[in-house]
């Protein structure tokens, strides 16, 4: 396990936060549970049959945790009647309201929405969509933001480039084919990401297989427009662009194709062109240099809610959980 994972487990136990396990029917989430109480990283709400939760905790404990079956919980009847005020307007019947709020995802936001906890993991069992719509349709976006987008943190052994080999890349699991626009502000809210997990100042690369004008084309052209989008909303941000990914990361290469640039081989935050260029990346970092690779992590929802891989594991979700702590804590 990186530095970087612990130093967010202990961030996470410093400022405990409550952590909706929405998918508390499937064996990961409940051994993920069990490490997360053991190690005092979150307090817990996990949902599901109390039943079928039970059995699966046989021989770990999950005690501490509180179990909610939304069927059953008490706090229906109010979630549905504010669900229902929310959608009212886009035909959500009072009757489809309560249906809706009986399902954990949409009932684990409502959690979060009245603050009886302060993030929510979900996907090992769901797929992205699912587990987002609930939150776009009852927490929104953060206040100033234009879109949600995912990234993963890249923890590379051995590796004297980015943050001593920590890395942020986005979108790399979110926007399939993002615009200019898109771009910008996902390489904005990548920046505030990264410095609010990593404690270090951020100094992101808009990537492209280009750099500096060296090949001209429609695709170059996008990710030229992002960076000025980006350095126009955000002067203050460590960000240039375009570059190819050598010339991001590598000093030498860096100082010989964009000399002038303050960012150019020296770059932590990455940010791709597209989600084929983001996911294709950071599996082939994980894979072949071994990184350690969290996320997808989303950015830009009012309050943390994050997706998890279907091919997850147990620990993949005690980092992921770890991680949504330290997100609330802002």
């Amino acid at each position: 396990m990186s530095n970087f994972l612990e130093r967010i487990k202990d961030r996470a136990r410093a400022q405990k936060k409550t952590i909706v396990l929405a998918e508390g029917e499937d064996i990961r989430t409940i051994t993920a549970a069990d490490i997360i109480l053991r190690e005092g990283i979150a307090d817990l709400i996990i949902l599901g049959n109390e039943s079928k939760v039970s059995e699966l905790a046989q021989g770990m404990d999950i005690s501490k945790a509180t179990v909610i079956d939304p069927e059953k919980s008490d706090k229906l009847e109010a979630f549905a009647s504010s669900f229902y005020d929310m959608r009212k307007s886009k035909g959500v019947t009072p009757e489809q309201a309560t249906e809706t709020v009986k399902n954990p995802l949409y009932f684990g936001v409502m959690l979060v929405q009245t603050g009886a906890a302060d993030g929510m993991v979900a996907g090992a069992v769901n797929s992205t969509s699912n587990v987002l719509r609930p939150s776009l349709q009852i927490l929104k976006t953060t206040p100033g933001t234009k879109l949600v987008s995912a990234f993963f943190v890249m923890c590379v052994p051995d590796c004297e480039y980015g943050q001593d080999g920590i890395f942020l890349f986005a979108d790399s699991g979110l926007n399939e084919n993002p615009d200019a626009d898109a771009v910008s502000e996902i390489a904005i809210s990548s920046a505030a990401s990264f410095e609010q997990l990593v404690e270090t100042q951020a100094r992101v690369a808009m990537l492209s297989y280009s750099t500096y004008g060296s090949a001209k084309n429609p695709l170059v052209d996008k990710m030229q427009l992002a960076t000025s989008l980006a350095k126009e909303k955000r002067p203050d941000l460590i960000l240039d662009g375009e570059f190819q990914l050598d010339a991001a990361i590598v000093p030498e290469i860096g100082r010989s194709k964009a000399p002038s640039s303050t960012v150019a081989g020296s770059a932590n935050v990455l940010v791709f062109p597209d989600l084929n260029a983001g996911n294709i990346g950071y599996k082939l970092v994980q894979r072949l240099a071994k990184a350690e690779a969290y996320g997808p992590i989303t950015q830009g929802i009012a309050k943390p809610v994050n997706d998890l891989s279907r091919g997850c594991s147990a620990d993949d979700i005690v980092g992921v959980t770890a991680i949504t702590c330290v997100q609330a804590q802002k």
